[in-house]
């Protein structure tokens, strides 16, 4: 029996959070849905992995695609001159209320950047500049994509600049590579 709640249990975890096993008087049930709350039997491990962003076990492990590379200290002081050139050009594009693509990458162009470009497989041709609409996101249970633009510049293989420019406000900042996106934080997971 209770070998048989451990390999429920460690299944469960592995199904985020799909199925969940609890103990009960008479035996193992299994039950549907999304409530975390560990049973009496299936308390939280007392480990914190270090960084962990809200403290959860296992955080930087499942969210790792979601965390910017280390930049060295002389790819950061680039990064941040580059950063630098552009808070000023999207200031004043927001400004203008002139936050569509087209104009961003414009406006990026003029600053001597150039756009990435890709071979058939992938691989980076030339450039070091990506301008992009903004992700879409789900709002009162619909895709919606929100106006406006997102740059980024990988200025070194370890150092980018991302922004956006939308209605609301802008922002720049800088940031290691994400490890399968890029300069841009991938969406979240499931």
């Amino acid at each position: 029996m209770t070998a048989a709640l451990v390999v429920l249990a460690t299944l469960s975890l592995g199904a985020c959070g799909t199925e969940h096993a609890t103990a009960g008087a008479t035996g193992v049930t299994m039950t549907k849905g999304t409530d975390t709350t560990p049973s009496p039997s299936m308390k939280a491990s007392p480990y914190v992995e270090p960084g962990a962003g809200d403290g959860a076990p296992h955080y930087r492990e499942n969210n790792g695609f979601r965390i910017a590379g280390n930049m060295s200290a002389a790819s950061a002081k680039d990064a941040q001159r580059e950063a630098d050139r552009i808070e000023p050009v999207l200031k004043r594009l927001w400004q203008q209320r002139m936050w569509d693509p087209k104009t961003v990458r414009a406006a990026m162009l003029k600053l001597g950047y150039q756009e990435e470009s890709f071979d058939a497989k992938g691989n980076l041709l030339r450039g070091t500049l990506q301008v992009k609409p903004m992700n879409s996101r789900f709002e009162n249970g619909r895709e919606v994509r929100p106006e406006g633009a997102l740059v980024g510049l990988r200025v070194h293989a370890d150092a980018c600049v991302t922004a956006f420019v939308q209605k609301t406000n802008y922002q720049v900042s800088t940031n290691g590579p994400y490890p399968e996106a890029g300069c841009f934080e991938p969406p979240a997971g499931h």
